[in-house]
């Protein structure tokens, strides 16, 4: 399988052969357990204090007094500890013993790997994403393309290649979240863009674009290239990006 290579003007440069991986078959199954496992390690383990509602003084009456034998508050009659009276401990309070992390075997995350790459070279799949762009896929970049250091020649190069209109989509979806994240640090919700994946120290010149996130070979992983778990992201890669990637 082959692809062109193109200049940041736009002009095709040669034709380069893909990495093998780019043949990999299409598992949707493994890619979203693969990124279940990577997003289950960001959880923050949390739960009540485990003696919550039991340290008290609170005993029975026992019998012979017409009440149930529930535990009740020394001075009157309001129950406690137990978790069916009004005021009583929580039944079953979150703990933070619980194991949130999932776990994934190493074969079936390189697998996933591979199909997730092997998905953003599909037309198909980028457009049931909602990605909007013109021309043919993958898009290559010469390597002059990862030394630009102004955000306005990324915006040209990207333009030129008819992806640009991506990342102004994912800029007019930018919207208030709906329910209480929106006073959490989660105000906003925005679409994804693109990926653009490189060889050496990560572009910085587009870090302000909307919806675009820009890593390197080695940090690429499944959740960059299928975020949300569904794979088929429009991805720009750049030529030695794509030669670095068949020893990964």
């Amino acid at each position: 399988m082959k692809a062109q290579v193109k200049t940041i003007e736009g002009e095709v440069s040669k034709d380069i052969e893909l990495p093998a991986l780019f043949s990999e078959e299409y598992r949707p199954d493994l890619i979203k357990k693969a990124v279940m496992a990577l997003q289950s390690t960001r959880r923050q383990p949390h739960g009540t204090y485990p003696f919550a509602g039991i340290c008290s003084s609170a005993v029975g009456w026992g019998s012979g007094r017409g009440a149930s034998h529930v535990p009740r508050l020394k001075n009157g009659s309001r129950a406690a500890k137990v978790p069916q009276a009004k005021g009583g401990r929580e039944a079953h309070p979150p703990v933070v013993a619980k194991i949130l992390i999932k776990e994934i075997n190493q074969k079936e995350k390189q697998k996933a790997f591979r199909s997730a790459v092997a998905a953003s070279i599909r037309a198909d799949l980028m457009t049931s994403r909602g990605h909007t762009f013109t021309g043919a896929v993958p898009v290559v970049f010469e390597d002059k393309f990862e030394s630009l250091e102004r955000t306005q020649d990324i915006i040209t190069a990207l333009t030129t290649i008819g992806v640009y209109q991506d990342v102004e989509r994912a800029k007019d979806s930018r919207k208030v979240r709906a329910g209480r994240g929106k006073m959490r640090g989660r105000r906003y919700k925005q679409r994804k863009s693109l990926l653009i994946v490189t060889s050496g120290p990560e572009l910085r010149a587009a870090r302000n674009l909307s919806g675009v996130d820009v890593v390197t070979v080695d940090q690429l992983n499944v959740e960059h290239l299928a975020p949300g778990m569904q794979a088929g992201r429009l991805t720009i890669w750049t030529e030695s990006a794509l030669i670095r990637l068949e020893g990964k």
